[in-house]
């Protein structure tokens, strides 16, 4: 997945009047918004490019570290992880995974067999064994792929978890990755509108809007009421992407907007991998098959 930003037009009102001002941002790790005089800046990464790309801020977003080695440590000894499973029941799954999981081969569907295996058998959640709780979940998510927002990563993991018994199984996992990381245009739109849908009822409400910048604004010492900042930001969202004005977004609207400008994609934050941390967990997890 290349790296994609947002354009975002916001009114500057000055003494003198009111003026547009086009911001191109780019996505990162960190999801933030900042108060920049009187105009709300969308940032995604460390470079904020303006009409004048020499006033961008200085203020770099808090970037996670790096990955640690439990993915590569975990793919380097798959084998054991997965001795307890045989041979020909691993290829079964394998087998049965492979059409649903279309975006990987057959190779690499058992390698995150393998490495699911591995990663049950060293975790302590409540299924260890058999697989991940959302706890667990959410810290794969913070040190493999730098995502941040609690209210985020538990609704990724409730894409994950198809069958709502609040465990992710080796099926699950091997099926919500394909998407998560080679997903097409089309799967991960549908991915990030189940995402941002926080209550299931197939939209994106101004209210859930809201929840999900909340958390993102960097309240200014002189500014007094930083929830003005965020319904400004909701107002802009919905008037770019509400094509039927119902005060709402449908997932034909979110579709539709995102089609138009794939830059909107994550409008709402980060809920999918940069290209860097992707790559970095396949090179991870599919070091063996490199290997062979």
């Amino acid at each position: 997945m290349s790296n994609v930003g947002i354009k975002v037009f916001i009114i500057e009102f000055c003494p003198s009047g009111s003026r547009c001002m086009e911001y191109l941002i780019f996505r990162s790790l960190a999801f933030s918004y900042f108060i920049f005089h009187s105009c709300y800046l969308l940032i995604y990464d460390k470079t904020v490019f303006m009409n004048d790309p020499s006033a961008a801020p200085s203020t770099e977003p808090a970037v996670p570290a790096a990955p640690p080695a439990r993915v590569a440590r975990a793919a380097a000894t798959g084998a054991t992880g997965a001795a307890a499973m045989s041979r020909k029941k691993l290829q079964q799954l394998v087998d049965s995974l492979a059409p649903s999981a279309r975006h990987f081969n057959k190779t690499e569907v058992e390698q995150l067999i393998k490495l699911f295996n591995v990663l049950v058998a060293n975790s302590s959640n409540c299924f260890a064994g058999i697989g991940f709780d959302c706890n667990f979940f959410r810290h794969t998510l913070y040190t493999e792929f730098g995502l941040m927002d609690d209210r985020i990563m538990d609704r990724v993991f409730c894409i994950f978890d198809r069958d709502n018994d609040r465990c992710i199984s080796v099926v699950e996992w091997v099926k919500g990755l394909s998407v998560f990381l080679r997903g097409t245009l089309e799967e991960r739109i549908k991915y990030c509108f189940e995402v941002y849908d926080l209550n299931g009822d197939g939209y994106i409400s101004r209210e859930e809007m809201f929840q999900m910048l909340q958390n993102s604004l960097v309240k200014q010492p002189s500014e007094e009421d930083p929830d003005e900042g965020i319904k400004d930001l909701v107002d802009i969202a919905l008037k770019k992407m509400d094509y039927d004005h119902d005060g709402k977004l449908s997932f034909t609207d979110f579709e539709k907007a995102v089609k138009d400008e794939n830059l909107l994609l994550e409008a709402f934050g980060p809920c999918l991998p940069d290209m860097k941390s992707s790559m970095a967990f396949e090179h991870k997890a599919f070091q063996e098959t490199r290997k062979l």
